[in-house]
């Protein structure tokens, strides 16, 4: 498993934010997200956001630091990839 990490390019809430997500399993996911003190409540459907300040402490925990189409090719690539239009049908 390895989990990525894109640009914190998404502007939100007075900060930019990247996506933290796995290239094969969510559980694996989660159990990262949780190791580094995210809330689940941060997970949408197929990843996390992550605010652009603690972006260098998850690549210090081992996340790869990968463009944003390069993550999503890699989520889709794991049949993890949930469509906008698909949210709320998952989780």
């Amino acid at each position: 498993m390895t989990v990525l990490i894109d640009e914190p390019i998404w502007p939100a809430h007075g900060t930019l934010w990247a996506h933290l997500v796995s290239d094969s399993d969510l559980d694996e996911l989660h159990a990262f997200a949780a190791d580094a003190g995210v809330p689940r409540r941060a997970f949408d459907n197929d990843h996390y956001d992550v605010p652009q300040e603690r972006w260098q402490e998850f690549v210090d925990r081992g996340a790869e630091a990968v463009t944003g189409r390069e993550l999503l090719r890699r989520l889709q690539t794991a049949g993890l990839r949930v469509r906008q239009r698909d949210k709320g049908a998952r989780g």
